[in-house]
């Protein structure tokens, strides 16, 4: 098994492309160890010493490191990591898994916003994050305000306020005259 790693904009997030399926549809956000429970590749990753967060897509791993760990020192560790997971056949994640499909439900007078909101988000803008190895789900649309919650190595980006301001909010203006202000949300 060769696992391919690749910076992203989160100079504290690193990509692992392990070249196989991680998950089969949606996301896992493992923002800490506490939340890695149903995961044994997650237990394992947090197990190395300077591993603040986990995060799964489809093809592909991220991990957040603590500022003060240097890459050179864990990186060994997690390809081991993910090498022996691999190996030992058990699952990603255990039972049912809580993946998340991007989306909030939201239904009223705004449906048909929330609709291209949504669309936008799916075709556009959830594409090329997933690219930077992270994730943006919808959280809701209130009075021309979209909330999303960044994921991966989205989350704690430090351009990742300006891909929301200059990226996505441009963006859903430009298309939805509606929308007013993309805010991030934390959850």
């Amino acid at each position: 098994m060769f696992i391919q790693t690749e910076s992203t904009p989160n100079p504290a997030t690193l990509k692992f492309l392990p070249g196989q399926s991680v998950l089969e549809t949606g996301t896992a956000d493992f923002p800490s160890a506490d939340t890695a429970g149903k995961s044994p590749l997650a237990t394992r990753l947090f197990a190395v010493d300077g591993v603040t967060g986990v995060f799964f897509g489809n093809d592909f791993i991220t991990v957040t490191k603590a500022d003060a760990i240097d890459w050179d020192h864990i990186k060994p560790a997690l390809l081991g990591a993910i090498m022996e997971h691999y190996q030992s056949g058990q699952p990603i994640i255990e039972g049912d898994q809580p993946q998340s499909s991007g989306h909030a439900e939201h239904t009223g007078e705004d449906g048909e916003i929330v609709g291209q909101i949504k669309e936008l988000l799916d075709t556009r803008v959830r594409p090329a994050v997933a690219q930077d190895g992270g994730d943006i789900t919808f959280h809701g649309f209130d009075r021309g305000i979209v909330y999303l919650h960044m994921q991966g190595a989205c989350a704690g980006c430090p351009s990742s306020t300006l891909t929301l301001k200059m990226g996505i909010e441009n963006l859903l203006r430009h298309y939805i005259p509606e929308v007013v202000e993309v805010r991030p949300v934390a959850v």
